[in-house]
């Protein structure tokens, strides 16, 4: 089964109050999953990496053997394609797990898009952090 993965993340401040969202879609574009997670004090890197991460194990979970990663991160999608290197420390422990994970799939893709094309993942960072802020 192939699923499509919606992530963002999201740090008001960089570093500051941080979240994760994630939706997950069947090919027929039903929304299997719409969630997000807040991850206290982080970068905005670190809560790319977290929502890829947290998408990954859920459509794992929901059966999926093909995946494709969309996320608005051109920073995530270079990293994980391969194309860019992982400096920073942190990252790369979150890259590793991302990756790991990438490899359990039979096939997958990562692919990057505009925030202004991510808005339901983006929604869900909104809801979380709005839920944890204010």
């Amino acid at each position: 089964m192939k699923l499509t993965i919606q992530t963002d993340g999201g740090a008001r401040g960089n570093p500051g109050p941080a979240a994760t969202g994630i939706v997950i879609k069947n090919d027929a574009g039903k929304i299997l999953a719409a969630y997000g997670e807040y991850l206290g004090k982080q970068t905005n890197n670190y809560a790319e990496y977290s929502a890829v991460i947290s998408g990954l194990k859920k459509a794992k979970v929901l059966g999926a053997d093909e995946v494709a990663v969309i996320a608005d991160s051109m920073l995530i999608v270079e990293q994980l394609n391969g194309r860019w290197k992982v400096k920073e420390p942190t990252l790369q422990k979150l890259f590793i797990q991302a990756w790991n994970l990438l490899q359990s799939f039979h096939t997958y893709h990562i692919k990057h898009t505009f925030r202004h094309h991510n808005k339901e993942a983006d929604a869900e960072v909104n809801k979380i952090l709005d839920a944890h802020v204010y």
